[in-house]
């Protein structure tokens, strides 16, 4: 996926979201974050630097704490790396209408990364540990995410 995607679904001068620039963050670590989307279903969006952008999926249920919960995540598309900050209120009529706002957020390091498997350590305030994405043979952009 890439942020040509991203761009496709939005008006960016009516959503007020962030205009990407492709470039990576300055930081030496990696960006982990979750917003919290109330579009017209709640859900979390999982979001991972890599190859400067942010890698995202929605995750339909709050994302797992205990080792224990697994949860489905569906792989959309690519976000800029200006979306590590956001938050605010996607007007009505715009693609992803909602309130969206940050859930968690903090850095990861890249453990494992295949063409169908992520494992990932978080260092989040909520998440926190090894985290794996699975990609299932479900669907296209079906990921399970879990704890390790």
């Amino acid at each position: 996926m890439s942020l040509s995607q991203y761009m496709k679904k939005r008006n960016l001068k009516k959503s007020g979201e962030p205009s990407p620039k492709i470039k990576k963050s300055s930081s030496k670590k990696l960006i982990y974050l979750i917003h919290e989307h109330h579009a017209s279903h709640l859900h979390w969006d999982l979001r991972l630097e890599m190859d400067g952008v942010l890698k995202s999926w929605a995750v339909p249920k709050i994302p797992p704490i205990k080792k224990e919960e697994k949860r489905l995540a569906i792989q959309v598309e690519d976000h800029p790396i200006e979306y590590a900050n956001f938050e605010g209120i996607i007007p009505e009529g715009n693609y992803g209408a909602g309130e969206v706002k940050i859930w968690d957020k903090g850095n990861y390091e890249l453990l494992e990364k295949t063409p169908k498997k992520f494992m990932v350590d978080i260092h989040g305030k909520k998440l926190n540990g090894k985290y794996v994405l699975i990609k299932t043979s479900y669907g296209k952009n079906q990921w399970l995410f879990f704890k390790l």
